[in-house]
């Protein structure tokens, strides 16, 4: 029971947790690309470091075979004047100098290797955060346009206000027109006193109408033209 209510956990954790990074998503891109400028800032300063100390080492290493070289010059002419001693106490600078010479170098072939295999990683760090933006961008657009037809969804499935919108559409054009209405009642107002009788009397023929309609207008017109 208790391994089985750990791996509920688990799931529910799991599952809670992947509704956060969907959620979050643009915004966990935004913190990647922030920690991956800082990591690529950090790399830049460590490269910057290199090339000084290489061009350090490169300055010593020019400055110690150039010492040498004069020394053997120097060494040389001594032999020739026939200062031996003199020459042998060059001999030993010389021999000194390209020791060290030999340890530097050995140096600057290390900090270039290391400086080409740091630039390395620095100019592909660079296009990874390069395209990193470029997708942040995309993911803003996607993100955006998610959280609008969230937003739509939202107002479309709420159906009150749209039901209520159409009942009074309806209630509005199906109400009864006001003069029709108005004329009905005339006529059951006529019929219930009888005050409509003369007229039905006159329509069936027997006696004149109380009032002329335009059947009687056009009769008379056409009398008058005869």
């Amino acid at each position: 029971m208790g391994n089985l209510f750990g791996t509920l956990l688990k799931s529910f954790s799991a599952k809670a947790e992947d509704q956060l990074t969907d959620k979050y998503a643009v915004e966990l891109i935004e913190q990647k690309v922030r920690e991956a400028e800082a990591g690529l800032s950090g790399a830049k300063r460590t490269l910057a470091s290199l090339i000084i100390r290489k061009r350090g080492e490169e300055k010593m290493l020019s400055t110690l075979q150039n010492r040498a070289k004069d020394l053997e010059k120097r060494a040389s002419a001594a032999l020739e004047a026939g200062k031996e001693e003199l020459a042998m106490d060059a001999a030993e600078a010389i021999a000194e100098i390209e020791n060290e010479g030999a340890v530097r170098q050995a140096t600057l072939d290390e900090l270039e290797h290391r400086v080409s295999r740091t630039q390395s990683s620095v100019e592909k760090a660079h296009r990874r955060i390069v395209d990193l933006k470029q997708g942040l961008v995309t993911a803003r657009a996607i993100d955006a346009d998610k959280r609008a037809q969230k937003s739509l969804n939202r107002s479309l499935s709420s159906t009150t206000a749209i039901n209520e919108a159409e009942a009074l559409i309806a209630r509005v054009t199906s109400s009864d027109d006001p003069l029709e209405e108005s004329e009905v009642l005339d006529q059951i107002d006529a019929g219930l006193t009888k005050s409509d009788i003369g007229d039905r009397l006159a329509q069936a023929g027997f006696g004149d109408k109380s009032k002329v309609d335009a059947t009687d207008v056009l009769t008379r017109l056409k009398q008058q033209g005869k």
